[in-house]
C-alpha cells in the first residue's frame, strides 16, 4: 500500500487506500496513513500560507 499512498476522502470523511472513491472526492496522495488522516489541517495551513503570500505581494505594489 505504501508504494501508492493514502487519500482522504471528503465524501466519506475517512481515510482510505488508493483503491478508493474518486479523485474528485478527495486529497492526496500521502505518504502515509497518519498524514493522511491529517489531510484537512495540511491542507488549511498550504492555504493560509497562500493567502500570506498574496497578501505580501499585493503590499508591494
Amino acid at each position: 500500500m505504501a508504494r501508492e499512498g493514502w487519500y482522504f476522502c471528503l465524501k466519506h470523511q475517512q481515510v482510505e487506500p488508493a483503491a478508493g472513491c474518486r479523485a474528485a472526492d478527495r486529497l492526496g496522495p500521502y505518504p502515509d496513513r497518519a498524514t493522511a488522516e491529517h489531510a484537512l489541517e495540511l491542507a488549511k495551513e498550504r492555504t493560509d500560507a497562500a493567502d500570506e503570500a498574496d497578501r505580501r505581494w499585493a503590499e508591494e505594489d
